[in-house]
């Protein structure tokens, strides 16, 4: 069986939306395999297929203090609590569920981990909260992909 499927969302020119490529880049240093997207639905479609384990790491804003840690299963997370999310991708993640529903694209296990942000301004650094979550999400990306690997026997 293959290794999980870790996608990172995000703008490095977007404030939090930054996380991203950073999780991607400490991910991929500590050994998995982790692939960064700007997040829109066509690209997801594309990067999972029906037999992945996918584990997609985005900034989100559900209301939650910045810098909160979440993790939702993205096959029973009502899609309105997506898209809720402020989102720099256009039709992101939501749609790209919805549309995976339809077209029997979705994968095997879909694990969402988020960090609430607290701006998407353009050219903006990660702010202080998220920057103060990063290890926490990375520890947290890391513990799902071990817990897919378990599972699979690997």
């Amino acid at each position: 069986m293959s290794e999980p499927v870790v996608l990172c969302l995000g703008h490095h020119l977007r404030g939090d939306d930054a996380l991203g490529p950073v999780v991607a880049d400490r991910l991929r240093a500590r050994g998995i395999n982790a692939r960064w997207l700007l997040g829109d639905a066509a690209d997801l479609l594309g990067a999972w297929t029906p037999g992945d384990d996918v584990i997609l790491v985005d900034a989100v804003v559900t209301g939650a203090k910045p810098g909160t840690l979440h993790k939702w299963n993205g096959l029973e997370v009502p899609l309105e609590r997506v898209r809720s999310c402020e989102s720099t991708h256009g039709f992101g993640v939501a749609e790209a569920i919805s549309l995976g529903r339809a077209l029997g694209r979705l994968p095997r296990r879909l694990t969402l981990i988020g960090v609430e942000a607290a701006s998407f301004e353009f050219d903006a650094p990660l702010s202080p909260e998220v920057e103060a979550a990063l290890d926490g999400l990375v520890q947290l990306t890391i513990e799902e992909w071990t817990t897919y690997l378990t599972a699979v026997g690997a």
